[in-house]
């Protein structure tokens, strides 16, 4: 049975990943900072802005989750993410260095710790990345600066590790209908159906769309898909829009 960490198990998008990798015969392994709805076979409660601050805590995770460099990992899904909508003048250096922890950091250090056993299954990492990565509003620069770092990284990986037989890709979501995405937009219902109307198909997508993309890029159907960033965004990253 192959075995896949997902990170940020317990949120909307990681849920749906998880639930659709048990469907596919995975043994599930899920990482957050709260329980909350996780479909993970086993969850380990981890803070990962300690992944960043502290060797001893990857060590620690390491031994938590039973993985270790004679075991096999087949599948890294760093999907965990901090968002601080905040303008520039108003971002804290705390606001800064926690999303820069979670959403960049800790998908290096956990990949730089996981890949004996990765390289033992030939496996594969996904990060999961965002549109901002490319195309971004105001109040998001800490987060899109996050996610700019990501993809470049993942292409840097994918480089170094493919030789190794460790691919690395990214998944680029633009708006996914979660239940922290529903929480900025509570009270406001028609500007949660005008967010989804900018999307060339007219809605925003869902994290089942997002986990089955996870599934095919783990696949062996995906095989020689290396350092890409898979956007999955309803076609809105080609939009021109009207200055």
């Amino acid at each position: 049975m192959p075995t896949a960490l997902v990170t940020g198990a317990s949120g909307g998008i990681g849920a749906a990943i998880c639930k659709e990798l048990k469907d596919r015969g995975y043994r599930v392994i899920g990482i957050d900072r709260a329980s909350g709805e996780c479909m993970a076979d086993e969850l380990f409660l981890c803070d990962l802005r300690d992944i960043h601050r502290s060797a001893c805590a990857v060590d620690d995770l390491k031994k938590r989750v039973g993985l270790y460099a004679n075991r096999r990992l087949d599948l890294l899904v760093n999907n965990a993410a901090w968002q601080v909508v905040k303008k520039v003048d108003l971002l804290t250096r705390e606001d800064w260095d926690d999303t820069m922890s979670v959403n960049f950091s800790a998908p290096f250090f956990l990949t730089q710790a996981f890949l004996p056993e990765l390289e033992a299954a030939r496996g594969s990492v996904i990060n999961i990345g965002s549109i901002h990565a490319s195309l971004t509003k105001p109040a998001f620069v800490a987060y899109a600066t996050s996610k700019g770092a990501l993809l470049t990284m993942t292409r840097a990986l994918a480089v170094e590790m493919g030789p190794r037989g460790v691919r690395v890709n990214a998944i680029l979501p633009a708006a996914t209908d979660t239940p922290m995405l529903r929480a900025g937009f509570e009270g406001n219902e028609a500007a949660y159906r005008k967010l989804g109307e900018v999307h060339p198909l007219q809605r925003i997508g869902t994290p089942e769309e997002v986990a089955r993309l996870v599934t095919f890029l783990a696949s062996g159907e995906a095989a020689f898909i290396n350092g890409a960033a898979l956007g999955i965004d309803g076609g809105i990253s080609s939009v021109l829009h009207d200055p």
